[in-house]
């Protein structure tokens, strides 16, 4: 599942090839691709017929791209395997083309929405006073939005009562950290998956909100985190963070910071990768 650095990537290639245009026509292809647009696939591409694109947006994993002339967006859900793609229109089809936009201009190309599992989709809801989808309204700030308030993300962490790597991946709490930046981060601030929320001091989640930010925009830097062809950003390209992983994906090999060999366990249906000697368990779980 792509998660923050992933789906910036391809929220800064939409604003670069998609912003300002005006939408011709829509052709949705497969139902399922617009199951969440209540209304129906023709519904969909009627409504979007003629508005143009504002300047794409992304809160946690969840990106947008508002009508710049009405208070409506199209919320992308990207899932397992969608793909947003600028292509030629001349270009052959993808295998797995579920949506395509054409544009009113004389730039040639289009914008496909692909995905192969059709876990993900396209729809059109209904804007907030401060521009979000209304949908995702309850989705919390990520930890490289500006707005995000370290103090009330602390406070709000000590009341949880769970453990730490819950509450990463409790988007209503700080969005966009999935299973693999957490076990980054965690990794980086020599934290157990399973070490109690209650137990952190405001210095030590200062600490551990740095390494989340320094592994998400060390993944941005390279395009985000590719394990297969499933992620791409927009002109098709994968990401090469996969390469500078220093826990997710490691069982078994020695950790880069004391040689002891990573492991990994079983975690809520995932999996979650640690250091048994940098990351000792709390007391409780060991």
């Amino acid at each position: 599942m792509p998660e923050l650095p992933e789906v910036e990537v391809v929220r800064r290639g939409l604003e670069r090839w998609v912003t300002g245009r005006t939408v011709a026509e829509v052709q949705v292809l497969h139902p399922r691709a617009v199951r969440r647009h209540t209304a129906g696939g023709a519904d969909f591409a009627a409504a979007l017929k003629g508005h143009r694109f504002g300047v794409a947006r992304r809160r946690g994993k969840y990106l947008w791209l508002p009508l710049a002339d009405s208070t409506f967006s199209v919320l992308g859900h990207l899932g397992m395997s969608g793909q947003l793609l600028v292509q030629p229109a001349a270009a052959p089809d993808e295998k797995h083309l579920r949506i395509r936009i054409g544009f009113d201009d004389a730039e040639g190309t289009e914008l496909r929405f692909v995905d192969q599992r059709t876990f993900g989709g396209l729809s059109l809801h209904t804007n907030t006073a401060e521009g979000v989808p209304d949908v995702i309204a309850h989705i919390a700030r990520d930890p490289l939005d500006p707005a995000f308030d370290d103090d009330a993300f602390h406070s709000a962490l000590r009341l949880r009562r769970t453990t730490i790597k819950r509450a990463l991946l409790d988007q209503a709490l700080i969005s966009g950290v999935g299973n693999i930046y957490a076990d980054e981060a965690l990794w980086r601030a020599r934290l157990h998956y399973e070490r109690p929320t209650a137990s952190f001091t405001r210095p030590r989640t200062a600490e551990l909100l740095g390494h989340v930010r320094d592994v998400m925009n060390a993944a941005l830097a390279v395009g985000g985190t590719s394990f297969d062809s499933l992620y791409v950003n927009v002109n098709g390209e994968s990401g090469y963070f996969g390469r500078s992983l220093d826990a997710y994906g490691r069982e078994d090999e020695p950790c880069r910071r004391c040689g002891t060999a990573m492991r990994r366990r079983p975690w809520m249906n995932r999996s979650s990768y640690f250091c048994p000697r940098c990351q000792r368990p709390p007391r409780a779980a060991s």
